[in-house]
C-alpha cells in the first residue's frame, strides 16, 4: 500500500511539472548564425574555453580569421576577484568571496551591435583556515575554473537567444 502510495505522489509530483511547463535545458543544437569569430583579451583562457564549447556543443562553426565571421563574439574583459568575506574573533581571515566577471558583446561582420555589452558575474565562498594554505590555493584555482566554465555555458544560452 505504501508503495502505492509513493507511486502516486511521484507520478502527481511529474505531472506539475510538466503543467506548469517546467523543462530541461537540454543541449543547444545551433546558434542563429554558421560561423562565429571569438576575440578575447590575451592572456585569458575563456576565449579558447568558448571556441571549444561552441565547437563541441553547436552547429556553429568556429573561424580563426573575423573577415570570415558571420559574428563575433568579442570577450571585453574577464576578471578574477577575492574579497573577505568574514573574520574570526581574532582578526584572521574565515571566509573569502571569489568574483568572476567577464563581459562580452556580439557583433556582425559589418560591426553593427547584435547583443549589447553584458556582463556575468559568478561568486562563490571559500571557506579559509590557515592550517591548510596549500589545498586552499588548489581549491581556489578549481573555484575560479569552475566559475569560468559556467560563464562560457552562460554565454552560449545567450547567443542562442540572439536575433540577427
Amino acid at each position: 500500500m505504501r508503495l502505492n502510495k509513493q507511486k502516486i505522489f511521484v507520478i502527481v509530483i511529474l505531472c506539475a511539472l510538466t503543467a506548469c511547463g517546467f523543462k530541461l535545458r537540454g543541449q543547444i543544437s545551433n546558434l542563429p548564425f554558421k560561423s562565429l569569430y571569438v576575440s578575447a583579451p590575451a592572456g585569458h583562457s575563456i576565449g579558447t574555453d568558448l571556441e571549444r564549447s561552441i565547437d563541441a556543443r553547436t552547429t556553429t562553426q568556429v573561424v580563426h580569421k573575423a573577415e570570415d565571421a558571420e559574428a563575433i563574439l568579442q570577450v571585453i574583459s574577464a576578471t578574477n576577484e577575492k574579497r573577505i568575506l568574514s573574520l574570526s574573533g581574532g582578526g584572521r581571515v574565515r571566509e573569502f568571496e571569489l568574483i568572476y566577471r567577464v563581459s562580452t558583446r556580439l557583433v556582425d561582420s559589418k560591426g553593427i551591435e547584435l547583443a549589447p555589452a553584458s556582463e556575468l558575474v559568478l561568486m562563490r565562498n571559500l571557506p579559509f583556515l590557515d592550517a591548510q594554505i596549500l589545498a586552499k590555493e588548489a581549491e581556489e584555482k578549481m573555484l575560479y575554473k569552475d566559475m569560468q566554465d559556467d560563464a562560457v555555458q552562460q554565454i552560449i544560452w545567450r547567443l542562442s537567444t540572439v536575433n540577427p
